[in-house]
Protein backbone atom coordinates (compact mmCIF):
# COMPACT_ATOMS: atom_id res chain seq x y z
CA UNK A 1 0.00 0.00 0.00
CA UNK A 2 1.11 3.32 -1.06
CA UNK A 3 -0.54 4.79 2.20
CA UNK A 4 -1.28 4.71 5.66
CA UNK A 5 -4.36 2.70 6.02
CA UNK A 6 -5.88 4.66 8.66
CA UNK A 7 -6.10 7.38 5.76
CA UNK A 8 -8.37 5.05 4.01
CA UNK A 9 -10.61 4.85 7.24
CA UNK A 10 -10.56 8.77 7.68
CA UNK A 11 -12.00 8.94 4.12
CA UNK A 12 -14.33 5.88 4.59
CA UNK A 13 -15.40 7.62 7.99
CA UNK A 14 -15.22 4.22 9.71
CA UNK A 15 -12.31 2.96 11.79
CA UNK A 16 -11.87 -0.72 12.14
CA UNK A 17 -11.74 -2.33 15.38
CA UNK A 18 -10.76 -6.41 13.70
CA UNK A 19 -7.90 -4.84 10.92
CA UNK A 20 -7.95 -8.32 9.91
CA UNK A 21 -11.72 -7.48 8.20
CA UNK A 22 -9.75 -4.86 6.30
CA UNK A 23 -6.80 -6.09 5.23
CA UNK A 24 -9.22 -8.97 3.85
CA UNK A 25 -10.85 -6.35 2.00
CA UNK A 26 -8.11 -4.81 0.23
CA UNK A 27 -6.41 -8.18 -0.53
CA UNK A 28 -6.92 -8.87 -4.56
CA UNK A 29 -7.55 -12.50 -5.47
CA UNK A 30 -3.67 -12.03 -7.33
CA UNK A 31 -1.59 -11.93 -4.24
CA UNK A 32 -3.40 -15.21 -3.09
CA UNK A 33 -6.29 -17.72 -1.19
CA UNK A 34 -6.51 -15.27 1.58
CA UNK A 35 -8.38 -12.56 -0.60
CA UNK A 36 -11.52 -10.38 -0.71
CA UNK A 37 -13.66 -12.52 -2.83
CA UNK A 38 -16.04 -13.80 0.00
CA UNK A 39 -15.92 -10.36 1.67
CA UNK A 40 -17.04 -9.01 -1.90
CA UNK A 41 -19.94 -11.50 -2.35
CA UNK A 42 -21.50 -10.86 1.00
CA UNK A 43 -20.61 -7.09 0.18
CA UNK A 44 -22.69 -7.00 -3.18
CA UNK A 45 -25.58 -8.63 -0.99
CA UNK A 46 -25.66 -5.86 1.23
CA UNK A 47 -25.14 -3.39 -0.48
CA UNK A 48 -28.15 -4.38 -2.91
CA UNK A 49 -30.54 -4.38 0.32
CA UNK A 50 -29.48 -0.89 1.68
CA UNK A 51 -30.02 0.76 -1.59
CA UNK A 52 -33.08 -0.76 -2.31
CA UNK A 53 -34.15 0.25 1.60
CA UNK A 54 -32.99 3.74 0.64
CA UNK A 55 -34.30 4.23 -2.39
CA UNK A 56 -38.05 2.63 -0.95
CA UNK A 57 -38.01 5.04 1.62
CA UNK A 58 -37.02 7.79 -0.76
CA UNK A 59 -39.41 7.70 -3.52
CA UNK A 60 -42.50 6.41 -2.16
CA UNK A 61 -44.40 6.40 -5.28
CA UNK A 62 -42.29 5.15 -7.53
CA UNK A 63 -42.96 1.90 -9.28
CA UNK A 64 -41.23 -1.36 -8.92
CA UNK A 65 -39.52 -1.10 -12.37
CA UNK A 66 -38.48 2.52 -11.80
CA UNK A 67 -36.99 1.16 -8.28
CA UNK A 68 -35.22 -2.01 -10.03
CA UNK A 69 -33.92 0.37 -12.61
CA UNK A 70 -32.51 3.12 -10.16
CA UNK A 71 -30.95 0.65 -8.11
CA UNK A 72 -29.41 -1.18 -10.52
CA UNK A 73 -28.14 2.02 -12.14
CA UNK A 74 -26.34 2.77 -7.97
CA UNK A 75 -24.98 -0.76 -7.58
CA UNK A 76 -23.12 -1.49 -10.74
CA UNK A 77 -19.72 -1.62 -11.13
CA UNK A 78 -18.81 2.01 -13.15
CA UNK A 79 -20.94 4.01 -9.70
CA UNK A 80 -18.63 1.96 -7.30
CA UNK A 81 -15.82 2.71 -9.03
CA UNK A 82 -16.26 6.31 -8.91
CA UNK A 83 -16.86 5.97 -5.28
CA UNK A 84 -13.68 4.02 -5.18
CA UNK A 85 -11.76 6.66 -7.02
CA UNK A 86 -13.27 9.41 -4.58
CA UNK A 87 -11.83 7.20 -1.60
CA UNK A 88 -8.23 6.71 -3.46
CA UNK A 89 -8.86 3.33 -2.74
CA UNK A 90 -6.59 2.08 -5.51
CA UNK A 91 -3.81 3.28 -2.89
CA UNK A 92 -4.55 0.87 -0.35
CA UNK A 93 -5.16 -2.68 -2.47
CA UNK A 94 -2.65 -4.97 -2.55
CA UNK A 95 -2.22 -6.80 -5.81
CA UNK A 96 0.39 -9.47 -7.00
CA UNK A 97 2.58 -8.53 -9.61
CA UNK A 98 1.22 -9.04 -12.51
CA UNK A 99 -1.45 -6.98 -11.54
CA UNK A 100 0.72 -4.19 -10.45
CA UNK A 101 2.65 -4.35 -13.56
CA UNK A 102 -0.51 -3.96 -15.35
CA UNK A 103 -2.06 -1.03 -13.24
CA UNK A 104 -4.27 -3.02 -11.75
CA UNK A 105 -4.79 -0.19 -8.85
CA UNK A 106 -6.96 1.63 -11.45
CA UNK A 107 -9.32 -0.60 -13.22
CA UNK A 108 -12.79 -0.61 -12.62
CA UNK A 109 -13.64 -4.03 -12.14
CA UNK A 110 -10.91 -4.31 -9.08
CA UNK A 111 -11.87 -0.80 -7.12
CA UNK A 112 -15.80 -1.91 -7.80
CA UNK A 113 -15.08 -5.21 -6.15
CA UNK A 114 -12.88 -3.63 -3.56
CA UNK A 115 -15.68 -1.48 -2.15
CA UNK A 116 -18.01 -4.40 -1.79
CA UNK A 117 -15.42 -5.98 -0.05
CA UNK A 118 -15.26 -3.48 2.39
CA UNK A 119 -19.16 -3.27 3.37
CA UNK A 120 -19.03 -6.44 3.58
CA UNK A 121 -15.96 -6.16 5.94
CA UNK A 122 -17.68 -3.16 8.16
CA UNK A 123 -20.82 -5.60 8.73
CA UNK A 124 -18.95 -8.72 9.97
CA UNK A 125 -17.10 -5.99 12.12
CA UNK A 126 -19.89 -3.78 13.78
CA UNK A 127 -22.94 -5.03 12.14
CA UNK A 128 -25.81 -3.48 10.33
CA UNK A 129 -26.80 -0.34 11.30
CA UNK A 130 -23.36 1.39 11.37
CA UNK A 131 -22.26 -0.76 8.26
CA UNK A 132 -25.70 1.15 6.18
CA UNK A 133 -24.76 4.58 7.99
CA UNK A 134 -21.55 4.28 6.20
CA UNK A 135 -22.82 3.38 2.62
CA UNK A 136 -24.93 6.07 2.68
CA UNK A 137 -22.55 8.36 4.35
CA UNK A 138 -20.29 7.07 1.13
CA UNK A 139 -23.34 7.77 -1.87
CA UNK A 140 -23.63 10.80 -0.33
CA UNK A 141 -24.81 13.21 -3.59
CA UNK A 142 -24.98 10.40 -5.69
CA UNK A 143 -28.24 9.05 -3.76
CA UNK A 144 -29.11 12.32 -3.79
CA UNK A 145 -28.94 13.71 -7.62
CA UNK A 146 -30.08 9.85 -8.47
CA UNK A 147 -33.81 9.89 -9.25
CA UNK A 148 -36.38 7.63 -11.21
CA UNK A 149 -36.78 10.43 -13.61
CA UNK A 150 -33.49 11.04 -14.20
CA UNK A 151 -32.55 7.36 -14.82
CA UNK A 152 -35.25 6.38 -17.22
CA UNK A 153 -33.07 7.15 -20.16
CA UNK A 154 -29.87 5.60 -20.64
CA UNK A 155 -26.43 7.59 -20.66
CA UNK A 156 -26.21 7.75 -24.48
CA UNK A 157 -30.10 8.52 -24.79
CA UNK A 158 -29.67 11.47 -22.25
CA UNK A 159 -25.80 12.84 -24.33
CA UNK A 160 -27.43 12.49 -27.51
CA UNK A 161 -30.47 14.77 -27.03
CA UNK A 162 -28.25 17.12 -25.00
CA UNK A 163 -25.93 17.63 -27.88
CA UNK A 164 -28.45 18.00 -30.43
CA UNK A 165 -30.47 20.52 -28.45
CA UNK A 166 -27.27 22.33 -28.63
CA UNK A 167 -27.57 21.14 -32.52
CA UNK A 168 -23.96 19.80 -32.25
CA UNK A 169 -23.18 17.08 -33.80
CA UNK A 170 -23.36 13.45 -31.82
CA UNK A 171 -20.68 11.43 -29.60
CA UNK A 172 -18.38 8.99 -31.95
CA UNK A 173 -17.44 6.09 -30.28
CA UNK A 174 -14.76 4.16 -31.12
CA UNK A 175 -13.16 0.69 -29.45
CA UNK A 176 -9.65 1.70 -27.79
CA UNK A 177 -8.73 -1.78 -26.37
CA UNK A 178 -10.14 -5.24 -26.25
CA UNK A 179 -8.71 -7.92 -23.80
CA UNK A 180 -9.46 -11.28 -22.28
CA UNK A 181 -10.35 -14.31 -23.09
CA UNK A 182 -13.44 -14.94 -25.33
CA UNK A 183 -15.40 -15.66 -22.99
CA UNK A 184 -15.00 -12.92 -20.56
CA UNK A 185 -13.77 -10.07 -22.52
CA UNK A 186 -13.41 -6.46 -21.17
CA UNK A 187 -13.61 -3.52 -23.50
CA UNK A 188 -12.40 -0.11 -23.36
CA UNK A 189 -14.72 2.64 -25.67
CA UNK A 190 -13.36 6.23 -26.56
CA UNK A 191 -16.36 8.85 -26.51
CA UNK A 192 -15.18 11.72 -28.76
CA UNK A 193 -17.99 15.07 -28.63
CA UNK A 194 -15.54 16.94 -31.07
CA UNK A 195 -17.29 20.09 -31.30
CA UNK A 196 -16.77 20.32 -26.92
CA UNK A 197 -13.41 19.08 -27.34
CA UNK A 198 -14.16 16.54 -24.79
CA UNK A 199 -13.10 12.52 -24.77
CA UNK A 200 -13.19 10.29 -22.23
CA UNK A 201 -13.31 6.70 -21.65
CA UNK A 202 -14.54 3.90 -19.81
CA UNK A 203 -14.52 0.32 -19.47
CA UNK A 204 -17.08 -2.48 -20.02
CA UNK A 205 -17.78 -6.12 -20.70
CA UNK A 206 -19.14 -5.64 -23.86
CA UNK A 207 -19.00 -2.76 -25.81
CA UNK A 208 -22.64 -1.55 -25.00
CA UNK A 209 -21.87 -1.68 -21.40
CA UNK A 210 -18.66 0.67 -22.46
CA UNK A 211 -20.05 3.10 -24.20
CA UNK A 212 -22.53 3.62 -21.80
CA UNK A 213 -20.30 3.88 -19.05
CA UNK A 214 -18.33 6.54 -21.42
CA UNK A 215 -21.20 8.57 -22.23
CA UNK A 216 -22.22 8.74 -18.35
CA UNK A 217 -18.42 10.25 -18.12
CA UNK A 218 -18.85 12.56 -20.62
CA UNK A 219 -22.24 13.82 -18.89
CA UNK A 220 -20.43 13.86 -15.34
CA UNK A 221 -17.65 16.25 -17.54
CA UNK A 222 -20.91 18.64 -18.76
CA UNK A 223 -22.29 18.39 -15.22
CA UNK A 224 -25.39 16.97 -16.50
Amino acid sequence: MNEPVYQLEHNLGYTFDNKAYLNTALTHRSLGQDNNERLEYLGDALLGFIIAEAIYKLYPKASEGELTRLRATLVKGETLAKLARKLNLGNYIRLGGSELKSGGWRRSSILANAIEALIGAIYLDVGMDICRDTVLKLYGDILEKSTPETLIKDPKTRLQEYLQSLQMDLPEYSVVVERGEAHDKIFTVRCDILAMTISVQAEGKSKRNAEQAAAQLALDTLNI
